[in-house]
């Protein structure tokens, strides 16, 4: 089994270098031009068998050009859905305290949004319910930065300093052999 991990193409909060969680924005004309590569790109791989994706409309968009292009069935996931960044939605990368919370692991972010732990908790609760299911196909999920990060801690150790610092791009695909 083969678990491909995708983040949505661009939208204007992403170009813009603020904080998307839990607003649904839609992809901007970039992120729909990825959004066709993204397709290409899976239609290359020539194994995916199932897409399941966050419910979110950038997501979605996403993973409807690739399911469109390859003719591969879409479930949706709510726990693939970004993480709730709660107080600093919609502010700037780098507004003081956004880095600082995003390693506080127990720590709701931003007061109000949701800690790294319940973060984790849906991410990897959808993972092994997925593996599970699904075992002996080859399933891509197309998701968010947030919860692409935490995916990529379910299948490679990670010091804090490393899960701060590691990013995904808009139609990255990482491939993990389980």
């Amino acid at each position: 089994m083969k678990i491909y991990s995708a983040r949505h193409g661009q939208t204007d909060y992403n170009k813009e270098d603020l904080i998307l969680g839990v607003t649904d924005l839609p992809l901007n004309s970039t992120g729909l031009a990825q959004a066709e590569e993204f397709a290409k790109a899976v239609e290359l791989l020539g194994d995916v068998d199932i897409i399941i994706a966050s419910p979110m409309k950038r997501a979605m968009t996403t993973a409807t050009a690739a399911a469109e292009r390859c003719g591969i069935e879409i479930i949706t996931d709510e726990r693939l859905r970004e993480w709730n960044y709660g107080e600093f939605e919609g502010k700037s990368r780098y507004t003081e305290g956004f880095a600082e919370n995003k390693r506080e692991f127990a720590v709701k972010m931003g007061e109000t949004g949701e800690s790294l732990f319940q973060l984790c908790h849906r991410v990897y609760s959808a993972i092994d319910e997925i593996r599970a299911k699904y075992s002996g196909k080859n399933v891509l999920l197309v998701s968010h930065g947030g919860v692409c990060r935490v995916i990529e801690t379910y299948f490679n150790n990670m010091t804090t300093e490393e899960y701060s610092n590691w990013f995904m791009g808009n139609c990255q695909i990482i491939e993990y052999n389980c």
